[in-house]
């Protein structure tokens, strides 16, 4: 005779070839952020800060350039954000890329990305570009790693006045979107590849 116990969800041994039930986890939508969102971005960057994975942004820049966001939204709060920064008439850097822990491995940072693509054509940009420690997320999405100094752009408006400038640990990456597929599909793909960000 065969006797089983149940020990509680999650608890005892699982039947061979039956998967791990995940807590289900929140819907999450995308929008444009506004000013009043400052303080919760400021709060996304600063956890990421002491990761050592972004530079700092002052509370005021943020509350100026909020329209630039797009917000991740579990609810009422928000989970993640990603700026497009216009460096110049034809290049968008995706700046200040977030998603918080609790969010992460759901292919949001991808969804948002795939968003600022899609501004940056309508707003006739050409080039998307970012600069990150680890460039395979952006990888992922098509982005190609270049030197530097093929983004001019980015020097001229932030590197020069960086702490870090000459001593950049971040790789420069870019993505031609008059060639580029759309980022929809790679992001699709990307997501269930990886589930980064």
């Amino acid at each position: 005779m065969r006797v089983v116990v149940d020990n509680g969800p999650g608890k005892g041994r699982r039947a061979p070839g039956a998967k791990r039930l995940r807590p289900a986890t929140p819907a999450t939508t995308l929008r444009a952020a506004v000013a009043a969102d400052a303080p919760a971005l400021h709060a996304l960057i600063a956890a990421y800060l002491e990761e050592g994975r972004l530079l700092p942004r002052p509370l005021g820049d943020l509350a100026d350039h909020a329209p630039r966001f797009v917000v991740a939204m579990q609810g009422e709060r928000i989970v993640g954000c990603a700026e497009l920064a216009p460096l110049s008439a034809s290049v968008a850097e995706v700046r200040s890329l977030v998603v918080a822990r609790e969010a992460r491995q759901s292919g949001l940072g991808y969804r948002m990305v795939d968003e600022l693509g899609r501004r940056a054509r309508r707003q006739g940009f050409a080039r998307l570009c970012a600069f990150a420690h680890d460039p395979r997320f952006f990888v992922r999405l098509g982005f190609s790693i270049v030197p530097h100094t093929w983004v001019p752009e980015k020097i001229s408006h932030d590197c020069h006045s960086c702490p870090l400038f000459r001593n950049c640990g971040q790789y420069a990456i870019v993505l031609d979107l008059a060639r580029a597929q759309a980022l929809t599909g790679a992001a699709t793909h990307a997501s269930a590849g990886s589930h980064r960000g």
